[in-house]
């Protein structure tokens, strides 16, 4: 996907979310998502990323992080740009394949530029997914990315004000299950907007190249 991710217009990767989940078309409706408007000397090419308007408010809500504190993340991400991803440990696609793409564009870009980022993780499976299990996997990208869970109800209520599709279990055989979830992150610059999503199969190329973008950013007002 990556490869023709910067022909795609923001329309055909909002439209890719839309038909995911049902969840997200509820949401969408009043969000009136679709393509950016760009500031004087930004073009729809400047990002790897898919243009929302009108971009999404940094959600409020308190879950608790890996070692056992409460986590505000409205408070603990403001003057960060900030990565948001709801995902689970036992995921076999989009959630390993995001942070390691996150990753490694993370040590390619100067110290400067990687200390004003933060990356969180939400779990969207808190029964598997104590916090040891998310810091151990965790630590497998980066030993700075923000782990949270909490009960099924708080991480749903956090979906819910992130605006994103609250995760759903399918069950397997054996009394296992998946978890569907959004696929995307959400990218919040210092204004506690997000004004771009990424979408599976962005490369640490594109979020190399994204994020001393963002992180110098100033969105023109409206």
């Amino acid at each position: 996907m990556s490869t023709h991710l910067r022909s795609f217009c923001a329309n055909c990767v909002i439209a890719g979310f839309l038909l995911a989940t049902s969840d997200w078309l509820l949401a969408a409706s009043s969000l009136q998502a679709g393509v950016g408007t760009p500031s004087a000397d930004r073009s729809e090419a400047t990002y790897r990323g898919g243009l929302v308007t009108p971009p999404l408010a940094k959600p409020q809500f308190t879950l608790t992080d890996t070692s056992g504190a409460p986590f505000n993340f409205r408070v603990g991400t403001e003057g960060y740009v900030t990565l948001l991803f709801f995902g689970y440990t036992n995921c076999r696609d989009e959630c390993p394949l995001h942070m390691a793409a996150i990753a490694t564009s993370l040590q390619q870009i100067p110290p400067e530029v990687r200390n004003q980022v933060k990356v969180v993780f939400v779990t969207a499976d808190p029964a598997r997914d104590t916090p040891t299990v998310l810091r151990a996997w965790l630590n497998h990208f980066d030993r700075k990315f923000i782990g949270l869970t909490g009960n099924a109800a708080t991480i749903e209520a956090a979906q819910r004000a992130a605006q994103v599709p609250v995760a759903t279990k399918t069950t397997l055989a054996n009394k296992a299950y998946d978890v569907g979830h959004a696929a995307f992150v959400l990218a919040y610059t210092k204004d506690n907007l997000a004004h771009l999503i990424y979408p599976g199969g962005v490369t640490p190329t594109d979020w190399a190249h994204d994020l001393p973008l963002l992180v110098k950013e100033e969105w023109a007002r409206q």
